[in-house]
């Protein structure tokens, strides 16, 4: 079994590193520090996560090259991680940190053990002819979509700051102001990270990264008989209500790739993400994914596939071998049934149900089978049915180009209602979430030199359910002339 043990103290830089993967896995990784940076500066601090972390934003301030590159902090021990992955349905037996570093193991005053890692820090043996940098949009967007997804209460991983280098990049775009973002993370062990021993046949070296990460996200189940079923077990279930709470908020992820699964059940790596504006099932916002592989209504399909991945990762280490396939594939037939679940449960909260009855799926989708092809908004249509609950219903037809199979759930729908409804509504479905448009302007914005969009639109999406005045106009779509939403990997 891994040793979870610290090993190092706190220093006076705030941070008390303890890395235990460089400790317990060796030959996983490539010891690499972070390209130098000529003139780092935090352009982005996070002050509230790093109180949280225990951590002092005033020396984390006075420190531009722990996050920018060049500098590392005391204690840290920076490394490039092996993964593999399917990518758009395709394997790849090496892919692993082409412009990331693990920087180290945090471990917090409470105990809690975190991953600090930049990203978009330079190339690594694992780069694949890429330059290991990143541009400030793409860093900036993850910094803004992920702490929206804390706001909303959504598991993933977060953003520490952002920092300019000093130098540009390249890019089809041009030269853009080169950045790199400090993620924080529950760890980053992947399903890809499995795939990359288990494709190798080296079964010594995929029992101990398993054995780490049940440690690490599942130490109840460390002397357990059968723990490796029991944590494939909790990794689906992980991801089915990870997926269910995509789902609810019409988040489309762009880049299910078994290499961006987490296996903690956070949502790592926001690059073609978006969320969804008007109801369309195959909304598709990643420039690359042409056969809609990604798509809104595909995500759930995609969770089913991935753990199947998963399965097969973990097929050498099932205790009954004899059994071990009829086994997995008992449990990934239960994948669908899973998610239902979990997206029931999103759904019923969404929609403010008393109880639990056996037709509330078929409400739900009745909600949005009126809504589908309506041009409805997603996060104003859940909304407005605040107010719809309360008796006006005038701001939630405005929103449809023909109300008519609306009108007729109505009805269905105040039936089940729960007393609290209007309350309970406006405080779980949100008003803010970071609308294309206003992402793009902030972003472009940023590269120009004016953080102050970025700023004012950060304010507003880590505050998503408050009604307030002066809100309107970061919580309606994007104009009619913005037109289709594409957005890139950033590489």
């Amino acid at each position: 079994m891994p040793d979870t043990s610290p090993d190092t103290g706190a220093h006076e830089s705030g941070f008390n590193f303890d890395n235990s993967w460089q400790r317990d896995l060796p030959r996983t990784y490539v010891e690499q520090a972070p390209d130098y940076s000529p003139a780092p500066q935090i352009l982005v601090l996070n002050v509230d996560l790093a109180a949280n972390l225990g951590l002092e934003s005033s020396v984390l301030a006075q420190n531009p090259g722990w996050f920018a590159g060049g500098e590392v902090p005391p204690g840290a021990a920076p490394v490039a991680l092996a993964y593999a992955g399917h990518q758009f349905g395709g394997f790849s037996a090496q892919l692993g940190d082409g412009r990331a570093h693990l920087i180290g193991e945090h471990l917090t005053p409470d105990g809690r053990r975190f991953d600090l890692q930049l990203k978009g820090s330079g190339r690594t043996p694992f780069s694949r002819g890429g330059d290991g940098k990143a541009a400030l949009g793409p860093m900036l967007r993850e910094y803004l979509i992920s702490e929206a997804m804390a706001a909303l209460g959504v598991p993933t991983t977060r953003s520490l700051a952002v920092a300019l280098t000093g130098e540009d990049v390249r890019r089809e775009a041009g030269r853009l102001p080169g950045a790199v973002v400090a993620r924080v993370a529950s760890s980053h062990l992947r399903v890809g990270t499995l795939q990359f021993w288990s494709a190798r046949g080296d079964h010594g070296t995929l029992a101990r990264v398993v054995d780490y990460a049940i440690a690490r996200h599942d130490p109840d189940l460390v002397a357990q008989e059968g723990r490796v079923l029991a944590f494939f077990d909790r990794v689906i279930a992980r991801q089915a209500r990870l997926v269910a709470a995509w789902m609810g908020l019409g988040f489309v992820h762009g880049v299910l790739n078994t290499d961006n699964v987490a296996l903690s059940g956070e949502t790592i790596d926001y690059g073609p993400c978006a969320f969804m504006e008007a109801y369309a099932p195959g909304t598709v916002f990643s420039s690359i994914d042409h056969q809609g592989r990604y798509s809104y209504a595909n995500q759930p399909l995609i969770l089913g596939w991935n753990m199947a991945k998963l399965a097969e990762s973990l097929l050498p280490l099932m205790e009954d071998a004899d059994r071990a396939v009829e086994v997995l594939n008992d449990r990934l037939s239960g994948v669908e049934d899973l998610y239902h679940a979990e997206w029931l449960a999103v759904m019923r909260e969404k929609l403010a149900l008393h109880g639990a009855q056996d037709g509330d799926a078929d409400l739900a989708t009745g909600f949005l089978a009126a809504m589908e092809g309506q041009g409805a908004d997603w996060t104003l249509a859940f909304r407005r049915l605040a107010e719809a609950a309360s008796g006006d219903v005038t701001p939630l037809r405005a929103l449809f180009a023909d109300p008519v199979r609306l009108d007729l759930w109505l009805p269905l729908w105040r039936a089940r209602l729960r007393e609290d409804a209007a309350d309970h509504l406006r405080a779980v479905n949100p008003l803010i979430i970071p609308r294309n448009h206003l992402v793009e302007q902030a972003l472009q914005a940023a590269e120009q030199g004016d953080l102050a969009p970025f700023t004012a639109l950060l304010a507003q999406i880590t505050d998503p359910f408050t009604d307030r005045p002066g809100r309107e106009a970061f919580s309606l779509p994007a104009p009619s002339g913005f037109g289709d939403y594409v957005t890139f990997c950033g590489t």
